[in-house]
């Protein structure tokens, strides 16, 4: 049975909370465009056009390859998630703002990490495939369960990884902390590391259990269009995303201080193993936009062959934070970090109020979905009440707690340059890899 969402029908009550699906494409229901208004706020809508008109979004091309097994059939209710103005394949962005800056990718969104606010979106529940930004969703299930501290040996069955993809060179029968492998999954895109970390945190499935973990943290976060088939996100059958999924999975990832750390870290050290002589190499993080962009928080880098490039990032102007998502880009003219810069600057000239939709809170519709009468509680609305704040009856914003270099012994100072002879340390961007910096 498909992971993708929730049944309909336990969904079917939730969709006045979080916003009803129009009957067509730029002809909404009055359920609908009351649902709209209640998120949007007073800014209102740039994307109520004609009806059976779609504003297209700015410069997105065809996509280069089509996935390997089409997309499950779009669902009302996980395209209504977050409200029914991102129910769109095209533009959804305030009205009487800024147009978006021109990028290739198929999809993208920009929210508020604090208040959860989307402040525009090309295609925000349009299907695409992830590449390595599925690590994210790794992370958002497997931090709480992993002592960073805990030493662990590497087996055989982490290496068994696809050919050249990337890896940040981890050896069978290493001794390493949790800490070393989610620095090495975050800096470098390390396939292996993603492999260690899901059959660490799988219980006695192994890393089976730890990708069906992937795909109940999904359901938990409100994630619906999201479905894991490998914890990396070396390309398989089934396995899609989508922009605001993972706007959603970043913001759960954002609020634990580990992830914090490690996602800002741009240089660390994994330790030698004298047992199986071999050295301590560094690693430097793969994301440019913590070199390149003032304020940048962290985020992940992502490329196959079949997703394309695939990015998030998040930085902090002004007092406000905010991460971008993008998938389906191609690179020909910015590499991915910078179409996410372009779009992240785009975001921070908004007004603080402007809004098209909002990020559903960890829970929230579970909890709906759950209750005996079918009817969403008071905390699963999707009314402006808490859109630019704490969301009503959920938690406070994000903590503040700036980025912290220092996670123990592993972390070094400076910029070194990773130097080894071993193809194993080799990050590679040939065929099928993921991870990939640009």
């Amino acid at each position: 049975m498909r992971a993708w969402a929730l049944p309909l029908a336990a969904l079917t009550a939730v969709l006045p909370a979080v916003g009803a699906p129009t009957a067509a494409v730029g002809a909404p229901t009055a359920a609908a465009r009351a649902s709209t208004a209640a998120v949007a706020g007073p800014s209102g809508l740039r994307n109520r056009a004609p009806a059976g008109m779609v504003p297209p979004c700015p410069n997105v091309p065809a996509p280069a390859t089509r996935p390997p097994q089409p997309p499950p059939p779009a669902d009302p209710a996980a395209r209504a998630v977050g409200g029914a103005a991102l129910a769109t394949a095209g533009l959804a962005v305030p009205q009487s703002v800024p147009a978006p800056p021109a990028v290739t990718a198929t999809s993208w969104v920009v929210a508020d990490l604090d208040s959860g606010a989307v402040l525009g979106g090309c295609g925000p529940h349009e299907y695409g495939v992830p590449a390595s930004v599925q690590k994210l969703l790794l992370a958002a299930t497997m931090l709480p369960r992993l002592d960073p501290r805990r030493e662990v040996t590497v087996t055989a069955e982490d290496l068994a990884i696809e050919p050249g993809s990337s890896a940040v060179g981890l050896i069978e029968g290493g001794r390493y902390r949790i800490e070393t492998i989610w620095l090495g999954l975050l800096l470098k895109s390390g396939n292996e590391a993603a492999n260690a970390l899901a059959r660490l945190g799988g219980g006695a499935d192994g890393q089976a259990g730890g990708i069906r973990a992937m795909n109940e943290q999904a359901r938990q976060l409100g994630a619906l269009q999201t479905h894991a088939v490998t914890p990396s996100g070396l390309d398989g059958p089934g396995q899609f995303t989508s922009a605001y999924d993972l706007a959603l999975i970043f913001r759960a990832c954002f609020a634990d201080p580990a992830f914090r750390r490690y996602a800002a870290t741009r240089t660390a050290e994994v330790p030698g193993q004298p047992a199986l002589r071999e050295k301590p190499f560094q690693i430097q993080n793969d994301n440019q936009l913590l070199y390149q962009y003032p304020g940048a928080l962290g985020g992940k880098t992502g490329f196959t062959d079949l997703a394309r490039h695939t990015y998030v990032g998040a930085a902090e102007r002004n007092g406000r934070r905010l991460v971008v998502t993008l998938l389906g880009a191609e690179t020909a003219t910015q590499r991915g970090w910078q179409q996410g810069a372009a779009l992240l600057d785009w975001g921070f000239r908004l007004p603080r109020d402007a809004a098209v939709g909002r990020l559903v809170r960890p829970g929230e519709l579970t909890a709906a979905s759950a209750t005996p009468t079918g009817t969403a509680p008071p905390s699963a609305l999707a009314g402006g009440a808490g859109l630019h704040g704490a969301p009503a009856g959920g938690p406070a914003p994000w903590p503040r707690t700036g980025p912290l270099l220092g996670v123990g012994a592993v972390l070094v100072a400076g910029g070194a340059v990773l130097i080894s002879r071993r193809r194993r340390h080799a990050v590679r961007a040939s065929s099928g890899t993921t991870g990939q910096g640009w």
